[in-house]
């Protein structure tokens, strides 16, 4: 892939880390590797490997998506430091 070490300052910039110049060279050399990697996985043929959300091969427990309203407005309120006209109160954050 070829990263260099301008590379490494340009991508250190854009994301405020401050890198010392003697670091450089061998990030460049870390980041050129983990490039040649991700080529390497993208040579591999996974068009029958069907998609999965977990490595372990157990499947997600779904539940029905109900709606319960069971907490009334004033124990909720009740948990507040302080409530005004049926809701929370809040310290002005905004003049």
């Amino acid at each position: 892939m070829g990263v260099n070490t301008d590379d490494v300052r340009k991508v250190a910039r854009l994301a405020r880390i401050q890198v010392p110049e003697e670091e450089l060279p061998g990030l460049a050399a870390e980041l050129d590797s983990i490039l040649v990697w991700i080529e390497q996985l993208r040579e591999v043929d996974v068009a029958s490997v069907p998609p999965m959300a977990s490595a372990a091969g157990i499947p997600l427990v779904l539940r029905d998506d109900l709606v319960a309203d069971d907490t009334s407005r004033e124990d909720v309120l009740l948990n507040a430091p302080e409530a005004r006209q049926g809701c929370f109160a809040i310290p002005r954050v905004v003049e």
